[in-house]
Formats: structure tokens, sequence, C-alpha cells
């Protein structure tokens, strides 16, 4: 895998130079990672080793870096709008009739992200039916619900916003809503 450049969001109201600087590298971070866990894996399995302790462990660390790397991958990418959600849109037609409105939709997103704890909170369409569901995802590799698909994808990690907020997260959700993309996370409605 290679890092993909985010650096045209630099500038973003709300967001500082350091902020976004520092959430690169960290992604960069998880890139890398995954590599290396998948250069071990497969080095591991040549040498005979899949049937050991090491092997079973680089396993369960490959779904926190990947998944590092694939949610802030879809949470930079559905950064750097300005505009509204379009009501009358594929997107805004489909929060209306998953939580009867848009705003019922954004209260139930917020809070889910002004909850206590580290981690992502993801708008998920469920494949089966084309529900929509905002779900709180603890850790990369933890609660991520099977058979859906990531909407609108927003960090609460501490990083994403402690350092231009300290612990003022509600401020951050309110300027992660100022920035969000609207057509690239429509363009992963189904």
């Amino acid at each position: 895998y290679t890092a993909k450049e985010y650096a045209a969001l630099i500038g973003m109201e709300g967001f500082s130079e350091t902020l976004l600087k520092n959430h690169f590298t960290l992604y960069q971070g998880y890139v890398t990672n995954t590599n290396k866990v998948l250069d071990s894996l497969k080095a591991m399995l040549a040498d005979g080793k899949a049937a050991t302790p090491e092997f079973a462990e680089l396993k369960r660390r490959l779904g926190w870096e990947f998944n590092g790397m694939r949610l802030h991958e879809l949470y930079f990418e559905n950064l750097g709008g300005k505009g509204a959600l379009d009501p009358a849109g594929k997107l805004g037609k489909a929060i209306a009739a998953g939580f009867g409105s848009y705003d019922e939709w954004l209260k139930d997103f917020k809070a889910t992200g002004t909850m206590r704890g580290i981690g992502w909170v993801v708008l998920y369409q469920d494949a089966t039916n084309g529900q929509l569901i905002n779900f709180w995802v603890n850790e990369h590799d933890v609660a991520n619900p099977a058979g859906c698909n990531p909407i609108l994808v927003m960090d609460v990690f501490e990083h994403a916003f402690m350092l231009d907020y300290g612990l003022k997260r509600a401020d951050y959700i309110e300027a992660f809503f100022r920035n969000i993309h609207w057509s690239a996370a429509e363009s992963r409605l189904k």
C-alpha cells in the first residue's frame, strides 16, 4: 500500500496545519505498518511458521493497522467540503428516510461522537437492506459491522482534535461538520 496525499486539506477551517500534518504522519504510520505486517506474515508462512503464536498475533495486529489506514483514508476523503448536504440528493433522501429527518440523524451522529471514549463514528449502510446506522467503532479493528458500507467517517481519537480543541470534542465535531465533502460521502452510498 502507498500512503495517499491529503495536503489539500491544509487551510481547512477549524483544523490547524500542525494538527493536520500530525494526523497525516500518524496515517502514514498505519500504511507503513500494514505493509510491514503483511510482509512479515508472508515470510512466516513461507518459513512454515503459521502455527506459531507470533504468526497469530501478527494476524490480529493486521486488523488494527489495516483498518487504521483505511478509516483514516475514508475520514480524510470525506473532508474538504464547504456546502451543506443536499436534502434532495441521494444521501439526503436516504438519511431522511432512515432517521425521519436530517436533524434527527444529526442529533444521533453528534451524540455518538460526544460519547466518552476513543474511536470513530461511522454512518454505515447495511448492504443487506440499505438501512443507514450510526455506529461507534471503539478501536480500528473492533465493532466494524460486518457487511456494512462506511458512508461518513469521523475520527474521535484524541489526536484528531486535542491539539486544536483540548477537551472540547463538541467544538471539533462542529468544525468537522463545516468541512464535510458531502459528495464524497454520497458516492459511497450503494
